[in-house]
């Protein structure tokens, strides 16, 4: 049988808002948050030849990246559905690694959404859900895409009405804030209940009028501005030439400017060319768009139109 081949882009995210309330039992923190994909994307080469027994797994990676989410996913796909067969993955990255934006847990997203249709496996929402959470708390959101609240660890997902296409401008520099880090200097108490109303009161408010994001927050910038103070200055500056709001994507060390138009980002973006920073221009990604390219780059092997892609292989073609 022939391999069947694919590539899949993988988007970045930014935190539009990200609120932290505090610690909890089980040792996670209990957090508030609107995620927001954007245009931003790796990509991931697929080749899965179909066989009767055994399976071998192999992911090409110039960056060599310990542990890689790529990996691990698909083991633990082709581990709950029975898959059998080769899979091979070239992954080509482009989003900047342990900078807030979502890389890595995309990356496992995309191999989750994929294989289904390559492999021939059906693999039912709530699995994939749970299989993208144990993978880590960013994962699931993933799946889905676009604008959503949330909750919990932010595995807990609730679709939001999507924000506009905004123009974004994408600043990351050469400076790597480990998440562990961030929530130390964060320095947040155990949970006790009720939660911090002033805190939820600031996040329900932002969330009743995100048109203009002017109501945006990120609990982590105090904190990690205090260890890193440059970025609070690429920070203004991207608000100074015209960002109507500019923050920490997660806990950082990306920072995102949400421009009004083309015309005053473009304007920007000559302003950091001599800065230590990977600059990337793009957009927000609504829903049906985010949906729309990752089942184009599937058509191929996909049925419908259903999400999450449903393969156009049976099972018992082997």
């Amino acid at each position: 049988m022939p391999p069947r081949r694919a590539a899949v882009p993988s988007f970045a995210k930014v935190n539009l808002s990200l609120k932290v309330l505090g610690k909890r039992a089980d040792g996670y923190h209990e957090l508030r948050t609107v995620f927001q994909t954007v245009g931003l994307h790796d990509q991931i080469e697929f080749e899965f030849t179909p066989a009767r027994r055994g399976l071998a797994v192999e992911l090409e990676d110039a960056l060599a990246i310990p542990d890689n989410l790529v990996l691990r996913a698909a083991r633990l796909f082709c581990e709950s559905e029975g898959v059998r067969g080769r899979l091979r993955m070239k992954l080509s990255k482009r989003i900047p690694m342990g900078a807030g934006l979502g890389g890595g847990s995309s990356n496992a997203a995309a191999v989750l959404l994929a294989l289904g249709p390559l492999t021939g496996r059906c693999c039912t929402p709530d699995s994939l859900h749970a299989i993208a959470a144990s993978l880590g708390s960013d994962v699931p959101f993933f799946l889905y895409g676009g604008t959503a609240l949330g909750l919990g660890r932010g595995e807990e997902l609730y679709p939001l009405p999507e924000a506009p296409p905004w123009n974004v401008l994408i600043v990351a520099p050469p400076v790597h804030v480990s998440t562990g880090e961030a929530y130390q200097a964060l320095g947040r108490p155990a949970l006790t209940s009720p939660f911090d109303s002033r805190k939820l009161n600031v996040f329900q408010s932002f969330v009743w009028r995100m048109e203009d994001l002017s109501g945006s927050e990120n609990d982590f910038e105090a904190a990690v501005f205090a260890l890193h103070p440059e970025l609070e200055r690429w920070k203004r500056k991207l608000e100074r030439f015209g960002a109507h709001a500019a923050r920490l994507s997660g806990s950082g060390a990306a920072l995102f400017g949400v421009f009004p138009d083309r015309a005053k980002l473009q304007g920007a973006l000559p302003k950091f060319s001599k800065e230590p920073l990977k600059v990337f221009s793009t957009t927000m990604l609504s829903r049906a768009r985010y949906r729309a390219r990752v089942l184009g780059s599937l058509r191929e092997h996909v049925a419908g139109n259903t999400w999450p892609p449903v393969s156009r292989y049976e099972r018992h073609e082997l």
